[in-house]
Parts: structure tokens; C-alpha cells; sequence
């Protein structure tokens, strides 16, 4: 059962420590922070408990409280044995040496008192573990092993196989797992539940589990993942949100007025000099970009205009010595502003922040929260957080996430369920272990809440795939890994080897890795990041290092193109970084249109405008903005909302299908492509698409026109998910997530024997493997695994599904034609518009248009 927890009284808590704990805290602090309040005590009843609260709320001391309080207990009783007693789990590596630092601190002062008072206590013993920790360390580790293991949810998963180490881990009073926002969404969160669940097989008594979070939503359901099932009973947890304790200041401003009329060089100007505006005002300034490219370029434009404040950039691409050292020089405030892409979301600790400011849409109502929460660090400070905006579909979304953000309305989180790929190195682990019977590792994996509903079928497959029953397979050099007595019903490990190809190759962060660009004639122009190239269509033309390439074929890791001269591109550079706008806020920025459309018929200009400033507390340039973008759209076409479904037709030179199905990126990618899977049967022609988080649209050659009924007979909602198997048949997208795949069900080693494949052979090997399954053995649970992944974590095709059901019930169908893309369909005419890759080619095509749109809504009006 999940219940809420009751915050207990100071008294109460300081009663549960150990007297030296006791004497150590009250010399340290004044009182207990909220999120103390709900946990420690329930962690000394053995209750396990889920705490959500904002950064700097004193987390960390809350989960480690009573596990310290009952080491320095069995330390003054001679009673420490050599084994771990309390495991740290964390998805960060950079995390886990801050929390060694912030636990031999509290430690030596407990030391000092105990001696003060001539009390004896037996060493703590404080280790990490993780990839990065040398041979000799490990050594030291396996004699003497730490009381406090800090790891990260790979390496737990492969110290449960060492036949040495793993013999300390028998008697964990505490699994403390944190940062879970950050993996309960992804394949790292699935493989930790597992890992949990192997590791309580082998407690002699209970261990109690403790789990940490920023904002996330829903808790019940967090909680659940944490905890799992006891052989078919949910575990109990506690869950406290105190999220709610710590005020925020959140607004949204605009460097500009006039969003269509302003050119691209006007824009630049009136931001750089907004925000340097603002990093002059304050002590030191956090700006979150949403690409790694952009991270870069404020960097440079704000170097120019502040000659004299210290700025630095912090994003993935960089060095992992250049990361610290940013991190270090924030901590002691001699940087007086900073730039990241996605990097600084998690809680390591930077010091002293504030102002956040977001360029651009966070695209969650989350990770807004999460950026926000790193100002004003300590509990009672105000979070304040300025949202950025130039475009004026983000000044629409950022102005109802900010609302959402306020008033703590959260996105829903989505666990993956069942990944075959996961479970087939945990299947591999667990034969390392022992002999197993089906039916008990069944058991096993269904406590780990996202494989609670795994089939006895699905694990069989999996175990006849690990065990080579597919002969054929091995003309691919893809060996059997374990043995398996399907009658017996019973398998285990086979050979010696599995051991060191387990521990080389566990894990589920894929090898991310540039794709080369070669021209026909073998000439190497540079490097795409993969993302990129998995969305590229052959025929595609893109920009790169300044000249136009078309896309013809793609080989292992490389790219083969040719140059082409004054063709138009039809990929903008841009689009693999952007983040996913999520379901549940783009269905509240539905209902914010149903609301602008109601309020237009109802209520006059300076109403409209008032009712925004005062309900969302904006500015008044912004609420005209809103205002005027609204009035536009319901002139020239129609508003799209909540139970309103528009498509324009727009039909010209070649033709344009805009869907304004806003429902986010990813559900809006699987209608997308089977609509235009759907069309190209219909038309027998091929179908170019360009997805945004708005919708969608489909273009068509000059001789194809799609009829009102044509239109309407692409929502059929049969054969959905098979239309989409279908349409990713083809694409770039199903051999690099293959390739994934592969190499996480260990089909395609990443590392044999020490010998480390490179990704480009990586792709080679899957390659070849996935056109023969698609042709013999099309049920194959890796390739199940591959369009599971795509269509549930990539794609969302719940979301797009739950989406089209209401099509036509709830929500009305509206089809419209118009004599040019309407305001609302700029951005996505933009997508498929070949001429518009450069800044200034977007802001001179929106202009134009713009004033087409006008021209078409006066002569109505006269």
C-alpha cells in the first residue's frame, strides 16, 4: 500500500538518534527541514519511503540520518562487521564523490564528540564504486569491505555477480536510490529495479528503501517503482511530497513586441542585451539552453557584450576536467554567470544561484520546476525564473506551462514496461549467480515493477534467444550465453567466459557517437550526430560545414552524400536536439486555445488582454502578442482546441496538409508517419512530412490532391500500430535503435574479451542480424524490443492513440482550406519549406507570409 506521511516533531525525531547523532545535529542546525521531518523516523520503523522536495532542502541528510544514527550505534557496541550496510545509489557519477565528501564530514565531527566524552568507536567505513574506480581501490574494497557503498545503478548490477563482493552485500539495512526522476523514465530506471530486486534476494533481514526526487508527478506511481512486489503483494511505502514548501518566482518576458515583423538580427540584439541585462543585476545567473549548439552561441554573443564578467559554458560535449571546473568555480562564486544545455539539472551541488533564466520552452512543466528549484538554493529562498521567448507558439506554451508551474499541476511521468533487452542481461547476471528454475526467476523479475506484467511466453523467448536455440544465429557470431532444460524447466550459465562478457558489456546508455558524412567518391566532409541521422529520408538534402549534400544511402556509421549546388535543404540542422513537448501539457495548452477562442467571441480586446496579465501574470506586450496571434489565426481560419481538431488544406505548387494536432513531438511523429504511409497508398506517390510539437504536416507532389474524404479515412484507428511497424520499415531510425537494442541484449558485444568493438563494426554486425530476422524470424524479441522501444519511449503511441479515439467523438473534425498557410501553421510550413535552413531565411519567410495573411483578413474586411 502507498500512504502519505505525517512530518513528526523534533522531539520526536531527536528521540530516534543515537545520543552522539543527537549532540552532533544540535550543534550543526537549528531544527529539522521538512523533508527530515517525514523521513528519518519512518526509515528507524523500517518503513520504506519516497521523498519528493525541492534541491537544497537538506534530502540527502534526511535519507542518511538514521542509517548513520545505527552504524555509530553497532560502532560503540564493537558490533560493525566486515560487510555494507548501507548501498547509495545515484545515476550520477559527479554526484557520488559530493555525497562521500558530505558524509565523511558530519562522521569525523560525530568522531570528535565520541572522543571529546572518551567514547570508543569502531571506523566507518565510506567507499564509491562505480566504471571509473581502479583495480587496486576494488582490492581494498573486497578485504575490507565499505559499511557505506556509494554506487551508480550499472556497477550495483555487476558487483551482485562477484562471487567475493557480493557475499558482503547479504545484510543492507538501507537502499537509499536518488535523483529517481531522472531514471524512472528510461531503461537505466528499469535495469535498477531489477538490479533491486536480485539484491533483496539475497537480505537476510529487511532492508529498508529510500528514495529521493525533485519534482515528479505521480508520486503513487514513483513510489511503486521503487518498492515493487513482494511475489505478487506491493510492497508498503511512505510517500511525502514537500515540494510545495519552497516559494517561486516564475514569469515570462519577451525582448521583442512584434513577432513577425522583427528580422532576425533585430531579435539577436534586443535578447543578448535582455539577458545581459539581467546578468548584470544579479550576483550570479544560471541560463538553460535546450541545445548544445545554443549553449554556445549565448556564450559568445553574451562575451561580447560583457567584457568584464566572468561566463562560461557547461553541456555534454565537454571534457569531463572542463565540466568540474565550471562546477568548482560556480561553488566558490568566481563565475559570475553560466550556460548549460541539460547538464546542471541534477543536484550537484553548484553553490549559491539567483536567477534562472530558460531560453526557450522547457517543453515539461517538470523539468521547468527543476530548473527553476537550482535558484535560491537554501529552503526558504525564493526560486526566481524568467522564461525567455522569441517565437510566438513558445510564448503560447511558455505562458500556460508557467501558470501549470505555479500552481504545481505536474506532467505524469511514463515508466517503460517490460524491455526484453534489459531482462536479457539481467537473465545472463542472474545464471552467473546460480541455477534457477523458470518459475522462481519469473517470480523474481515480476517484484521489479516494470516487468509486473511480463508473460510466462516472454520469458521463455527470452531465454531460448540466450541460449542459442536459433542455430542460424550463429553463422552471425551470435553465441549462446546461457544453458536452458526447457522440459526440466531450468537453465543456468554456460562456459567460463560469460562472466567477463557480462561485466564488459552491462549497462544501457548506448555508445552515442558521430556518423560520418562521405561523399560518393570517398572525401570525408564531417561529422552528424546520430540523432540527426536517424531521422534522414534518402533524397534528403541538409546543410553541413556550409555547403548542401543530398542523402543516398547509409553504410556501418557512415553517411554517403553527394554534393549538390544551389539546391534548397529540406532538413533543418537544428531539429535532433530539441526536447519533446509532454502530452499532458501540450493537452493544457489545447484547452488555453478553447478558453482564447471563447473569450474572443465573448469579450472585448482590453478585457482579453487584462484577464491574461492578471490569470497568468504576464506582461501587457506579451498579452497583445497572444491576443493578436489568436484574433489572426480565428480570421484568416480556424482556432484549433481542445474539442476542436483544424486541417488546412493548402494546395498550390506542391500540396500542403496541416494537421494542428498538438499533442507534443513524439505522439504527433507516430500519427504523422502513419498518415503518410496511409496517404502514400491512397496516392500511390511518396509523402514528405514535418513534425512539430503543434502537428503535423504532410506534403504531397503538385499532381496529388488528398479529398475531404481521403483526409477523414486517415483516421482510422485499425491497424494503427501496424501501419506503424510498416512505415518504420524503411528508416534510419529502426537500424540505429536496433543497433541499441542488440547490443543491450547482448546479441552484439560492445566489449569481447578486452578488445573493444568500435560502433561503426557495432552497426556492420547488427545490420546483417536485423534484415535476417525481419526475414525468418519476425517475432524475434529483440526486434519486438526495437519497435517496442520506438513506438512506446520514442514515439508515445499510447498518447497518439488515446489522442486519434477522440477524433470524431469528443472532438470535432474541421477541415479548411486556405489560400496560404495560416498563423498557426507557420511553424510547420516552415518545417517542409525547403529554402528556409538560416535564422534570417525564417524570420524573412515568416514576414511574408504574415503579410499575405493580413493582406487576406482586410480584403475580408472591406
Amino acid at each position: 500500500m502507498i500512504i502519505e506521511g505525517r512530518p513528526y516533531s523534533d522531539e520526536e525525531i531527536l528521540s530516534a538518534l543515537h545520543p552522539l547523532v543527537r549532540e552532533w545535529f544540535l550543534s550543526k542546525y537549528s531544527e529539522f527541514t521538512p523533508p527530515q521531518r517525514y523521513a528519518i523516523v519512518e526509515a528507524f520503523k523500517g518503513n520504506n519511503v519516497l521523498i519528493t522536495s525541492p534541491t537544497g532542502s537538506g534530502k540527502t541528510l534526511a535519507a542518511f540520518l538514521a542509517a548513520i544514527s545505527m552504524l555509530i550505534e553497532r560502532a560503540e557496541k564493537g558490533e560493525l562487521e566486515d560487510r555494507v550496510y548501507v548501498v547509495y545509489v545515484s545515476p550520477l557519477k559527479a554526484l557520488n564523490n559530493d555525497i562521500k565528501k558530505n558524509l565523511e564530514e558530519p562522521l569525523s565531527e560525530i568522531y570528535d564528540i565520541a572522543e571529546s566524552k572518551g567514547v570508543k568507536l569502531q571506523k566507518i567505513r565510506v567507499a564509491v564504486r562505480t566504471g571509473d574506480t581502479d583495480a587496486s581501490e576494488k582490492q581494498k574494497q573486497m578485504r575490507k569491505p565499505p559499511h557505506i557503498l556509494i554506487t551508480t545503478p550499472e556497477t550495483l548490477a555487476i558487483v551482485l555477480c562477484s562471487p567475493k563482493f557480493s557475499k558482503s552485500l547479504s545484510e543492507v539495512k538501507y537502499l537509499i536510490v536518488d535523483e529517481i526522476h531522472a531514471i524512472a523514465e528510461n531503461k537505466r530506471g528499469v535495469h535498477l529495479s531489477l538490479s533491486i530486486e536480485r539484491l533483496q534476494r539475497v537480505q537476510k533481514g529487511k532492508m529498508v528503501r529510500i528514495g529521493l526526487s525533485a519534482t515528479i508527478s505521480p508520486l503513487d506511481e514513483v513510489a511503486r517503482f521503487l518498492v515493487g512486489y513482494d511475489y505478487g503483494v506491493e510492497r508498503d511505502c511512505i510517500v511525502a511530497d514537500v515540494t510545495f514548501e519552497k516559494p517561486m518566482d516564475i514569469k515570462v518576458v519577451s525582448p521583442i513586441n512584434d513577432f513577425f515583423s522583427a528580422t532576425a538580427e533585430e531579435i539577436s540584439d534586443k535578447l543578448y542585451d535582455l539577458l545581459a541585462e539581467y546578468v548584470k543585476k544579479s550576483k550570479t545567473t544560471l541560463i538553460f539552453t535546450n541545445t548544445r549548439s545554443a549553449t554556445e552561441r549565448v556564450v559568445y554573443h553574451l562575451k561580447k557584450r560583457l567584457k568584464d564578467i566572468p561566463i562560461k559554458a557547461h553541456h555534454s560535449s565537454l571534457s569531463k576536467e572542463v565540466r568540474l571546473e565550471v562546477e568548482n568555480e560556480l561553488k566558490n562564486g568566481s563565475l559570475r554567470c553560466v550556460v548549460s544545455s541539460t547538464s546542471l539539472e541534477l543536484g550537484i551541488d553548484i553553490g549559491y544561484i539567483d536567477l534562472v533564466i530558460l531560453l526557450g520552452s522547457p517543453k515539461s512543466i517538470n523539468r521547468a520546476l527543476q530548473r527553476i528549484g537550482r535558484s535560491g538554493h537554501r529552503l526558504h529562498e525564493v526560486s526566481v525564473g524568467r522564461i525567455v521567448v522569441v517565437d510566438q507558439d513558445d510564448l503560447v506554451e511558455c505562458t500556460v506551462l508557467a501558470r501549470e508551474a505555479r500552481e504545481r499541476r505536474l506532467d505524469r511521468v511514463k515508466i517503460p514496461r517490460k524491455c526484453l533487452d534489459v531482462l536479457c542481461q539481467h537473465v545472463v547476471g542472474m545464471a552467473i549467480e546460480k541455477v534457477w528454475s523458470v518459475d522462481e526467476a519469473l517470480a523474481l523479475i515480476r517484484n521489479a515493477y516494470p516487468y509486473r506484467d511480463l508473460t510466462k511466453e516472454e520469458f521463455i523467448s527470452v531465454l531460448r534467444y540466450l541460449s542459442g536455440s536459433f542455430s542460424e544465429l550463429e553463422r552471425k557470431r551470435v553465441y549462446a550465453k546461457i544453458w536452458f532444460d526447457e522440459e526440466e524447466g531450468v537453465f543456468g550459465r554456460r562456459g567460463k567466459m560469460i562472466r567477463p562478457i557480462y561485466y564488459l558489456n552491462t549497462g544501457t546508455i548506448p555508445d552515442e557517437v558521430a556518423v560520418k558524412v562521405i561523399t560518393k567518391d570517398g572525401k570525408r566532409v564531417g561529422k552528424v550526430e546520430e540523432e540527426f541521422a536517424e531521422n534522414l529520408v534518402a533524397g534528403d538534402i541538409f546543410v553541413l560545414a556550409g555547403k548542401t549534400f543530398r542523402f543516398l544511402k547509409a553504410k556501418g556509421m557512415s553517411i554517403i552524400v553527394e554534393e549538390v549546388e544551389g539546391e534548397k535543404p529540406t532538413v533543418p540542422s537544428w531539429f535532433s536536439e530539441q526536447l519533446p513537448l509532454s502530452y499532458d501539457l501540450a493537452g493544457r495548452i489545447r484547452k488555453f486555445r478553447g478558453w482564447m477562442e471563447k473569450s474572443l467571441e465573448k469579450l472585448s480586446r482590453e478585457e482579453i488582454i487584462e484577464t491574461l496579465m492578471e490569470k497568468f501574470e504576464i506582461e501587457r506586450n506579451a498579452a497583445n502578442a497572444i491576443y493578436r496571434y489568436f484574433m489572426e489565426q480565428r480570421l484568416f481560419s480556424e482556432i484549433p482546441t481542445d474539442e476542436k481538431l483544424v486541417v488546412e488544406k493548402y494546395e498550390g505548387e506542391k500540396n500542403y496538409y496541416f494537421f494542428h494536432t498538438l499533442v507534443g513531438r513524439r505522439a504527433n511523429s507516430a500519427i504523422a508517419r502513419v498518415f503518410a504511409y496511409r496517404a502514400g497508398l491512397i496516392k500511390n506517390c511518396n509523402v514528405q512530412m514535418g513534425v512539430n510539437d503543434n502537428g503535423f504536416a504532410l506534403i504531397l507532389p503538385p499532381n496529388r490532391r488528398l479529398s475531404d474524404a481521403e483526409i477523414e479515412s486517415l483516421f482510422m484507428l485499425p491497424n494503427f500500430e501496424d501501419h506503424l511497424r510498416r512505415a518504420l520499415d524503411r528508416t534510419e531510425i529502426l537500424r540505429r535503435r536496433f543497433r541499441h537494442v542488440a547490443v543491450r541484449s547482448l546479441m552484439v558485444l560492445r566489449n569481447y574479451m578486452g578488445r573493444e568493438k568500435s560502433v561503426w563494426r557495432q552497426q556492420l554486425s547488427s545490420d546483417s542480424i536485423l534484415n535476417f530476422l525481419k526475414r525468418y524470424y519476425p517475432d524475434f524479441p529483440v526486434l519486438r524490443e526495437t519497435y517496442r522501444e520506438i513506438m512506446e519511449d520514442a514515439m508515445n503511441i499510447e498518447d497518439a492513440i488515446d489522442y486519434l479515439s477522440r477524433v470524431g467523438r469528443e472532438i470535432e473534425l474541421v477541415i479548411v482550406r486556405t489560400p496560404y498557410p495560416s498563423p498557426f501553421a507557420f511553424n510547420m510550413y516552415l518545417l517542409g519549406e525547403q529554402d528556409v535552413v538560416l535564422m534570417e531565411d525564417r524570420r524573412k519567410v515568416l514576414r511574408e507570409l504574415h503579410e499575405k495573411v493580413m493582406g487576406v483578413i482586410q480584403n475580408a474586411a472591406n
